[in-house]
């Protein structure tokens, strides 16, 4: 019987494509649902033989350690380097789109209160 081994809803494409290399390199039968066409389905990794369910968590457990140590790795290095982007940077890089978006946003945010603001005259 079918097992369900790992929900994709909000997966990175390449954890995804890494799960999928996993478990095919490890000899572990499974078959992939998509979202549907609207997305409201559950995109999902399902085992045909309910049997290789444990070993296949296990893989999937610790692959999901040494990714999220990989990751953190990365996103230390990237700060001490100082390539990770922050709002500062952002505003320091480009002033002028900076400051053009935050015009835009006044204008949209007047323009939802007004009605309002004239409401009891």
């Amino acid at each position: 019987m079918s097992v369900q081994l790992f929900r994709l809803k909000n997966v990175p494409d390449d954890e995804a494509e890494e799960i999928r290399g996993l478990l095919t390199k490890n000899h572990i039968d499974y078959y992939e649902t998509p979202a549907g066409n609207w997305g409201i389905s559950m995109p999902a990794i399902w085992l045909n033989d309910d049997e290789q369910l444990g070993k296949a968590k296990r893989l999937i457990d610790e692959y999901q350690k040494e990714r999220q140590e990989r990751i953190r790795n990365e996103c230390e290095q990237g700060k001490r380097e100082g390539k990770n982007r922050n709002l500062i940077g952002e505003l320091l890089e480009n002033p002028i789109q900076f400051v053009v978006y935050i015009a835009i946003a006044v204008v949209v945010l007047y323009f939802s209160i007004k009605p309002f603001l004239n409401f009891g005259q």
